[in-house]
């Protein structure tokens, strides 16, 4: 897809702002609590795409407007006759072969993995609800920082679903195999306290720190140099699947690299 108008992303419930390092999508639909479509995650994709090929963009920062981050899936997604003509839903993978269910989700994930690439570092700012998809996509980030009021939730299981946006494996990671798994099946509501504790959270503050917060993280995250950060971040990827032999070589060829490029050679 070809890099999205600031009218499509509008119409999409997004919004786009680029200020020096910094790029910040905002999931803009308060008025149903960002809840998200498959044209939003398509969009999120393309957003993705462009950012992270632009060497100026070190930080993204994704935030929810009004009372929330996002309450997940658009319910109206569910029901083929709920969200108008032309509008892509989910209920529209029941007319499809499994193979083209399989590549239909597999775009839409494309809307989520972009923000573990090692060319930018992701933080969600999240206050409020992060339901199911709105879950997902702060796991999907580098970093999470929650407002006191933050409440998050897998909720695909209470719905017959599964978590299909990327976030099972973020989840394991930050919380392990069983805390995980709870989570997930019973589809509870995790509060920002207890997000902290088990590890999902980098930081609780009141709500109206959120913002400020936020800003001191991002300039201590750009305070270094962007290609050390881009390779730090590659070895953080790397470090929990890979042997210790692994690992040796990519920390060692990236400090070659970094050697290499301090000298001017």
């Amino acid at each position: 897809m070809s890099n999205p108008t600031e009218q499509e992303l509008a119409d999409a419930g997004l919004l786009l702002h680029r200020e020096g390092p910094v790029a910040t999508i905002t999931l803009h639909r308060p008025e149903v609590r960002n809840a998200q479509t498959p044209t939003m995650w398509r969009l999120l994709a393309a957003v993705g795409e462009q950012l992270v090929a632009d060497d100026d963009v070190r930080v993204v920062v994704l935030r929810g407007s009004g009372s929330a981050f996002s309450a997940g899936l658009d319910r109206t997604m569910l029901d083929p006759a709920g969200a108008g003509d032309g509008v892509e839903t989910v209920a529209a993978l029941l007319a499809q072969s499994d193979e083209q269910v399989s590549a239909t989700i597999d775009d839409y994930q494309r809307g989520f993995t972009w923000l573990r690439d090692p060319r930018i570092l992701s933080i969600a700012a999240v206050h409020g609800y992060a339901i199911g998809a709105g879950f997902q996509l702060a796991l999907s980030c580098d970093l999470r920082v929650l407002a006191e009021d933050a409440q998050l939730c897998m909720k695909e299981a209470a719905l017959g679903l599964v978590p299909d946006l990327t976030g099972t494996k973020p989840l394991v990671e930050a919380v392990g195999y069983a805390r995980a798994l709870e989570i997930c099946v019973s589809a509870r509501m995790v509060g920002a306290a207890e997000a902290l504790r088990i590890g999902l959270a980098l930081e609780v503050v009141p709500v109206e720190a959120l913002d400020q917060t936020v800003a001191a993280l991002v300039a201590a995250l750009t305070s270094a140099a962007p290609e050390a950060v881009r390779e730090t971040k590659a070895l953080m990827l790397s470090a929990a699947a890979a042997p210790l032999e692994e690992q040796r070589r990519l920390e060692r060829e990236a400090q070659g690299r970094r050697f290499r490029a301090l000298a001017g050679g």
